[in-house]
């Protein structure tokens, strides 16, 4: 088993600091009048979704040789309205930038992600209907689209 180990520092208010294990911080905060200076705490597991899996993506297809230029994931969560507000639904929609590549390609890189090597969905996926969609822009003008589970 590997084991990370993270820390969260109280800055006063319900502001936070994270710092990972290789000392790189981030600032952590609820969003109400006092508090608007960091990433909301649901928010970061958000985030840390879709950087996982973008970094998978990105790998994937650098192995595969394929010309990507650009990667954004947006990522939509939807919460239930009462306390632990658990994420129920989280939808990955990815905007890939490139040349000549392949939706098939795109599309298994993404399903290796979501159901093989992204740790942060792999623990998510349990409690949460993981889907995805994606859009692919040649590096110039031509767009086509794709999705799934």
């Amino acid at each position: 088993m590997r084991q990370s180990t993270v820390t969260v520092q109280w800055t006063g208010n319900l502001q936070f600091v994270g710092t990972d294990s290789g000392k790189h911080s981030v600032v952590i905060s609820s969003h109400d009048e006092k508090n608007h200076t960091g990433v909301k705490p649901s928010e970061m597991l958000l985030l840390a979704l879709g950087a996982c899996s973008a970094y998978d993506v990105v790998t994937i297809l650098q192995k595969k040789q394929l010309d990507l230029v650009g990667l954004m994931v947006a990522v939509t969560g939807e919460q239930e309205t009462d306390p632990p507000w658990t994420f129920r639904r989280i939808h990955l929609d990815y905007a890939l930038r490139g040349r000549q590549l392949a939706e098939a390609g795109v599309q298994q890189a993404i399903e290796l992600s979501l159901d093989k090597y992204c740790s942060v969905a792999a623990t998510v996926s349990g409690r949460a209907d993981i889907t995805h969609s994606f859009k692919l822009e040649e590096d110039g003008s031509n767009e086509t689209t794709g999705g799934g589970q």
